[in-house]
């Protein structure tokens, strides 16, 4: 099969697993992989996200859900190739409950690396293109409201005379961002955010912050950035974007609304959660229940010996704001990771003395340097001239299973040491 195209190589693989899968063959499928494979499922199959790695673990996976789950349509779906002797390709498929995305690797013509994602569930498609609503119907019709009518009602109503479906707490980028998707699936979803505004997440941090991680990376689900968007987005900018979007998606924030508690009844199958929202306390009884309050926002002051004699100014990275009012100052930071070179950098540009405490190794890259050997293959200019949206960057991203990305990131990060010390040597 070397004079077959990848993406024939890859179908043909996909039309006999499809075969065996459709049979009820689990031998017969597993004889499709290598000797060394991996399959991450994100729900499609498991309706959680797991990574079986070997045949054997694979096995026991499609004899647990193979039933349920019925596969069908494996097709391959673009950007169909070859590198580093591995066929690999996107591809599409349907389960009994719903469509998922997905890619293919083949080594030696067997399956080395499948991710299987679901997409979107069956009978409960977003309304978009051709499904999109009419907006407004035409002819004579006592008591018609207006958009802005229902709108409103909406919003007095949501979470006081009529209980929400869902709560997320935290109106960050991910709350916001799960809630835009709940509302294009008409599920009734209310935000908790404890700012008065949304993106005051994004408002509250120091001056000087940018985002770290280029805008292609960044996109929000439906409305991706304009393409006159900074590569690196200043934070008041993301703010000012998270704010609209809420208003756009038509999103139910609830602002300046704190939650106190939450626990789930059993009887009822609900989760009742306790919310103070403008001074007076809430209950609101949702079916589900999602803490979006980011994975590092809880500031961690250690405890040094002397802190309490210490005559200085002390103060965690989330409380810094400016540079301005240390000239001439002498500053330690203690730390060496993202905040604290920008906060280093903040303090030295506004004449400050600055001192960086570092406990351990620190790998430092420069910021160019990280955007030509890494970022770029999945999310750049580059990147969508070749087809790579932000969505199918992050597609291969998934596809990659942890169990490899040493051996992928050991050669990335020798050449990146490489081209730094070549630069650095140039100066």
């Amino acid at each position: 099969m070397d004079d077959i195209s990848p993406a024939a190589r890859a179908q043909a693989w996909l039309d006999r697993l499809e075969a065996a899968l459709a049979a009820r063959d689990v031998a017969a499928a597993l004889e499709l992989f290598g000797p060394e494979c991996f399959w991450r499922d994100m729900v499609a199959f498991t309706w959680n996200i797991r990574t079986f790695e070997g045949r054997e673990a694979i096995g026991e996976m499609l004899d647990a859900t193979l039933a349920r789950v019925a596969p069908s349509r494996w097709r391959v779906a673009g950007l169909a190739g070859e590198a580093d002797g591995a066929i690999e390709a996107l591809v599409e498929f349907e389960t009994a409950a719903g469509r998922g995305r997905g890619h293919l690797r083949l080594r030696d013509g067997r399956g080395w690396t499948l991710l299987t994602t679901l997409r979107e569930l069956k009978g409960h498609e977003e309304k978009r293109g051709r499904t999109r609503e009419n907006g407004v119907e035409h002819g004579i019709a006592r008591g018609r409201r207006t958009w802005l009518e229902r709108r409103q009602e909406e919003e007095r109503e949501l979470g006081i005379s009529r209980q929400p479906y869902c709560v997320v707490v935290g109106g960050g980028q991910g709350g916001l961002a799960l809630a835009a998707r709940l509302r294009r699936l008409g599920v009734p979803t209310i935000v908790l955010e404890r700012n008065a505004r949304a993106g005051d997440n994004w408002r509250r941090r120091y001056k000087s912050l940018c985002l770290h991680d280029p805008v292609w990376y960044d996109h929000m689900p439906y409305i991706p950035f304009p393409d006159h968007w900074p590569v690196f987005s200043p934070k008041d900018q993301i703010a000012d974007w998270l704010e609209m979007y809420a208003r756009v998606m038509e999103i139910d924030l609830w602002t300046s609304s704190t939650c106190r508690r939450a626990r789930f009844d059993e009887a009822t199958r609900e989760w009742e959660v306790e919310v103070e929202r403008d001074g007076r306390v809430h209950v609101l009884r949702p079916r589900h229940l999602v803490l979006a309050t980011g994975m590092s926002g809880m500031p961690v002051m250690p405890d040094f010996p002397g802190m309490a004699e210490f005559r200085g100014t002390q103060h965690h990275s989330s409380a810094h704001g400016s540079g301005e009012a240390w000239a001439g100052k002498r500053c330690v930071v203690v730390g060496s990771n993202n905040s604290a070179h920008d906060i280093c950098a903040d303090l030295w540009e506004h004449g400050a003395e600055v001192t960086m405490v570092q406990r351990s190794a620190t790998t430092v890259v420069r910021s160019e340097t990280l955007m030509a050997f890494s970022w770029s293959h999945l999310w750049s200019e580059d990147a969508l001239e070749r087809g790579i949206t932000t969505e199918v960057g992050d597609i291969l991203a998934a596809s990659i299973p942890h169990r490899l990305v040493p051996r992928r990131a050991v050669p990335l990060y020798e050449s990146i040491r490489a081209h730094d010390a070549e630069f650095y040597a140039r100066l």
